[in-house]
């Protein structure tokens, strides 16, 4: 492990890889028993060989209230070691990681459904920067539709006036009156 930075009165652990499992167990063991989140971040650039993603974990020590950071890069078809059996609510996290980056964890709960948010039919991991987004016209939209694209009576909000702007019923703008 290297040498911790702080910053902004977070304290950072740059982890290797190799040292994940290490260094996770070593601040359990130090007190930081209290989890926060792990979240994960593209560590490269789109189109660039090998899609590499740092991972962050934080946890928090209880009684100084005091909170780490470590984070480690991973490369394409590395592994990472799951961190649940310290912190419990870490599996949420690492299977949401996996399906939104593809991030792979060392250990995989049995029996546990494959997609968290999206449907079983989605194909790719839609929070990388290689994912490609799929245009409406293409795809249909899976959530609800904008007001006046349902065919309903509803008024369209790219129609309607912003707050404050009368309707035309009122008459001509001021603008309008001063024209020839």
């Amino acid at each position: 492990m290297t040498t911790p930075k702080t910053a902004f009165g977070q304290t950072i652990h740059h982890v290797e890889l190799a040292d994940w499992l290490t260094a996770t167990t070593g601040h359990h063991a130090e007190g930081f028993v209290m989890f926060d989140w792990l979240g994960v971040e593209d560590a490269g650039r789109p189109g660039a060989s090998g899609q590499r993603h740092a991972v962050f974990l934080h946890v928090i020590d209880p009684r100084t209230r005091e909170g780490v950071m470590l984070r480690t890069e991973l490369g394409p078809g590395e592994a990472l070691p799951s961190v649940a059996h310290l912190w419990k609510g870490a599996g949420w996290h690492e299977r949401e990681a996996s399906e939104m980056f593809g991030v792979v964890f060392g250990v995989a709960a049995d029996g546990e459904p494959e997609h968290l948010l999206l449907p079983d039919s989605f194909q790719g991991h839609p929070l990388r920067k290689d994912f490609v987004l799929a245009s409406r016209v293409v795809r249909p939209w899976p959530g609800r539709l904008e007001p006046g694209e349902d065919n309903t009576s509803a008024p369209s909000r790219r129609r309607t006036a912003p707050p404050g702007v009368p309707d035309p019923s009122w008459g001509p703008r001021r603008e309008e009156e001063q024209q020839p």
